[in-house]
């Protein structure tokens, strides 16, 4: 009997086997929330990226509009240059901010007048320095000769002794009337003696020479 009840054991273990275990079974509206939370903030930081670019962009446009306006102005005082260059870069961008720095004058209002200040400066000093109208040395003012070629620069004044220009007929420190008045010898001959000339006698022009008389 006893045998029998663990041959019925046996064989009702071997025929059942091990209980199977339960599986996990996934939720497919859980998966599909999880996905969807995710491309919801890579949208969202997308937005603001792209936000952020676009402001950068207005604001990088409207100051080379300003810019290109401001550096024509300086460049040129035509009214029709400023209003094309900067209808050129409000319209093309940065391609027309490259076409306008080709194109824009090369040198602004203020350069230009500096220079001008300079050439004038210039051309004052080299009217101010004098120099000999025959060798073009440097000669001061009161040089009476060129100490160079010889050449006669200035003139005293019989009167008041100033020098005086070549070309004036008054003095114009004395008012003393320079075409009739003779010209002063040089310095150094006034004390010299006249020389009689040869074949006049020594007593002048008014002494009658001795001798017989034909």
């Amino acid at each position: 009997m006893t045998h029998t009840l663990m041959t019925h054991v046996l064989t009702t273990i071997l025929t059942t086997g091990p209980a199977a275990t339960p599986t996990a079974v996934p939720n497919p509206t859980a998966t599909a929330t999880s996905g969807s939370s995710t491309l919801s903030t890579i949208t969202n930081y997308l937005g603001v990226f792209i936000g952020f670019l676009v402001t950068f962009i207005v604001i990088f446009w409207l100051s080379l509009i300003i810019w290109t306006f401001r550096d024509i102005r300086s460049r040129t005082q035509d009214f029709l240059s400023q209003v094309l260059a900067t209808l050129l870069v409000t319209v093309f961008f940065i391609g027309g901010l490259f076409i306008y720095m080709i194109l824009r004058p090369r040198q602004t209002l203020a350069e230009i007048y500096e220079r001008q200040l300079e050439e004038e400066s210039l051309l004052a000093e080299m009217t101010e320095r004098q120099t000999c109208n025959n060798c073009h040395a440097r000669v001061e003012s009161d040089f009476q000769v060129c100490p160079s070629c010889g050449q006669k620069l200035k003139r005293p004044c019989p009167k008041c002794e100033r020098l005086l220009e070549l070309r004036w007929t008054f003095c114009p420190y004395c008012a003393t009337n320079l075409t009739g008045a003779p010209m002063q010898s040089m310095p150094g001959m006034a004390g010299m003696p006249a020389m009689p000339m040869q074949g006049m006698p020594p007593g002048g022009p008014g002494v009658p020479m001795s001798g017989p008389r034909y």
